[in-house]
């Protein structure tokens, strides 16, 4: 048996190592805010004074006085609005299938490992296989629809993990508990279990579609045009977005393309940040109407 004095040096050296530890996540935490801190008021800096109407509402120029970024913007908002067309459906549907129908077999392992897989896959291989099925074998060619059905392709694996995760978190009495009550094994999953997992869901279509908006190589791999002085009329149009026009003005030897470059990643943080409150509210909604 341990005696007292050897149980007392265990623990000392138990918190000794536990205190360690949070003092050494505290302080990467602490960095990893000075860091962010630090790179948003340098860009708030170099931007604010670029930043105005004219500017969102004006199209790229080889004069950086008059350049804009309204082209990239509205290709944006086109690109991510037929992305999470396309993945959230697609991501949340798969997710329920293999957590809640699929027979857990040998099949079932593979895909769920697969999954896994891809949600690691270097971006620039979506953006390879987007240009050979969507711009060649489909021949969509470089448009706004190519350019969402392979962002979909990255983000997709990354909602059906968040979502499982989420099913996976509801108790499993809920389900026994409609069950014996005669409820069906679909009327079970769509009235009790989806509506308690959709905070965790809408916590993963958040994650993926935040890296969607600032994704580049995919994009420049199908093609997206650095230069777009119109914007997209239709999905078949051609496109640009906004980290790509933000690398076009960074490559710029002029300063105020420097500026310039500082105030589209102003427009692409604003961009992000309504679309991530905007899932808050729709999960804090869900939240509440559960509890109702």
């Amino acid at each position: 048996m341990i005696g007292a004095a050897a149980l007392r040096r265990r623990m000392a050296v138990r918190r000794g190592t536990g205190a360690v530890f949070l003092a050494l996540c505290f302080a990467g935490t602490c960095i990893a805010i000075a860091v962010l801190a630090v790179l948003l008021v340098t860009v708030t800096r170099d931007g604010i004074d670029r930043l105005s109407w004219g500017f969102i509402n004006s199209f790229p120029s080889r004069h950086p006085e008059q350049a804009g970024i309204k082209a990239a913007l509205f290709g944006t908002l086109w690109m991510m609005g037929f992305t999470a067309l396309f993945a959230v459906p697609l991501g949340i549907g798969a997710a329920i299938y293999l957590e809640e129908f699929a027979p857990h077999n040998w099949l079932s392992r593979v895909i769920e490992t697969n999954i896994n897989n891809l949600a690691g896959v270097p971006s620039i291989v979506y953006g390879i296989l987007g240009l050979a099925v969507f711009v060649r074998a489909m021949d969509l060619g470089r448009s706004v629809l190519a350019g969402s059905l392979t962002m979909a392709l990255l983000i997709l694996p990354i909602i059906i993990v968040a979502s499982r995760e989420g099913l996976r978190a509801v108790p499993p009495s809920i389900r026994e508990a409609a069950i014996a009550v005669g409820a069906t094994r679909w009327q079970t999953v769509r009235f009790q279990v989806l509506p308690a997992a959709l905070p965790a869901i809408m916590t993963g279509v958040i994650l993926a579609l935040s890296r969607a908006i600032g994704e580049t190589a995919p994009l420049i791999m199908i093609g997206a045009l650095l230069f777009v002085p119109f914007t997209p009329g239709s999905p078949l149009d051609r496109f640009t977005v906004l980290p790509i026009q933000i690398f076009n003005w960074v490559s710029r030897p002029q300063p105020e393309f420097a500026e310039n470059a500082a105030a589209g990643i102003i427009v692409l943080l604003v961009v992000l940040l309504s679309m991530n409150a905007l899932a808050v509210f729709l999960r804090n909604w869900f939240e509440r109407s559960r509890r109702w």
